[in-house]
């Protein structure tokens, strides 16, 4: 089976991908695998850490206001859609999946229009708009929220998978992933991220959190702080920073940091969430006020609502605040078992394999 995969931008896009992209050759050992990408984005660095083999094209989102960016946008869709075009004909996939971003609109569409089994997967409550205008062209919507279903026109198509996890985060031991990161066994591990791109309030807070608090901190911190951002805080911090406290651009061994980690704090990303509740891992969650329809302050409330986590508005956010919740989460140890507890009780630990049950049925229709 030759298989097509596209999805990037962000992690919350291509983890999905690759996630599905190792579950397929866990399950077909003759399996092919192309990822078709962009040079810019996340993806050029993950997809080849994996080694699965990538193809670019150019393809950028619109932007809101009418300007020069939004003419050079049309004519990078244009040209993506042949390229696009021209990786599908040469590679002849027997199918083409698309997980969100817009590198995989070209893809995914001009699959669609060969006849070419497709399938997309939406990671959020809330769905993308590529992905809401690929829904009326592929032959399956694979959605990790059922409140998505609504948002997508031919119901028929949508089956409620959940997200697809890397196989390593149902591999992973605590014991073995702290040993791994040297975390003592007495020691209370937090780890702090905002997603593949940082985050600029929480990386500001955070900051502000370890000048303050650097030398009375009675636990080990890692702290990602996005590629872009990482230079600027790493000098910042350089004469705060103490052996309890680590500060890195991207966390690459997600499944034995989060194994490892006592909290996580964090955006309220789908991908992001699943991994949570897939570890049992408590955490503080600081859901992004700028996504689509504020979907993940919906995400985050519903872990919230179940005991799993803390919720701290953006807006409402300090590095006092932030500091105080971790130091009574840290010292409540009752609490903390039951948000572990809750968290594993709303982990969907199948999604990958609905997803390829899915992909041979609309494979083996054609």
């Amino acid at each position: 089976m030759r298989v097509l995969i596209s999805g990037g931008g962000t992690a919350g896009h291509i983890n999905p991908a690759i996630s599905i992209a190792k579950h397929i050759m866990k399950k077909n050992k003759h399996a092919e695998i192309l990822f078709v990408g962009t040079k810019k984005g996340l993806e050029s660095k993950l997809v080849p850490r994996e080694n699965f083999h990538l193809e670019t094209i150019k393809v950028r989102g619109f932007q809101r206001k009418l300007s020069l960016d939004t003419f050079l946008t049309v004519k990078e869709l244009f040209q993506g859609l042949l390229e696009a075009r021209k990786i599908v004909k040469d590679y002849k996939p027997d199918v083409v999946i698309g997980t969100g971003g817009y590198v995989c609109g070209p893809v995914v569409f001009n699959a669609a229009k060969m006849k070419i089994p497709t399938l997309i997967h939406e990671q959020n409550a809330f769905p993308g708009v590529t992905n809401r205008i690929l829904s009326r062209f592929v032959d399956r919507v694979a959605i990790s929220f059922k409140e998505a279903e609504s948002h997508f026109k031919k119901k028929e198509k949508v089956v409620f998978t959940g997200n697809p996890l890397r196989s390593e985060m149902f591999e992973v031991e605590r014991d073995a992933s702290r040993q791994k990161l040297k975390i003592q066994k007495d020691e209370f591990f937090v780890v702090i991220f905002g997603g593949s791109r940082g985050a600029e309030k929480i990386n500001q807070e955070v900051s502000e959190l370890i000048k303050k608090y650097n030398n009375e901190m009675n636990f080990k911190l890692l702290f990602a702080t996005g590629e872009k951002q990482y230079e600027k805080i790493y000098e910042n911090l350089k004469k705060y920073r103490t052996e309890n406290i680590n500060v890195v651009p991207y966390i690459y061994d997600m499944a034995n940091v989060m194994a490892a980690a006592d909290l996580v704090v964090a955006r309220a990303g789908a991908m992001t969430l699943s991994e949570l509740t897939a570890l049992k891992v408590p955490s503080i969650l600081i859901p992004s006020p700028y996504v689509t329809a504020n979907h993940q302050e919906y995400n985050a409330r519903a872990l919230e609502e179940n005991g799993a986590a803390v919720v701290i508005l953006e807006k409402d956010l300090t590095s006092d605040i932030l500091y105080k919740q971790i130091l009574s989460l840290s010292q409540d140890k009752n609490s903390l078992k039951k948000m572990s507890s809750n968290a594993g009780k709303l982990a969907i630990t199948d999604a990958a394999d609905k997803i390829y049950t899915m992909i041979n049925e609309i494979v083996n229709k054609n």
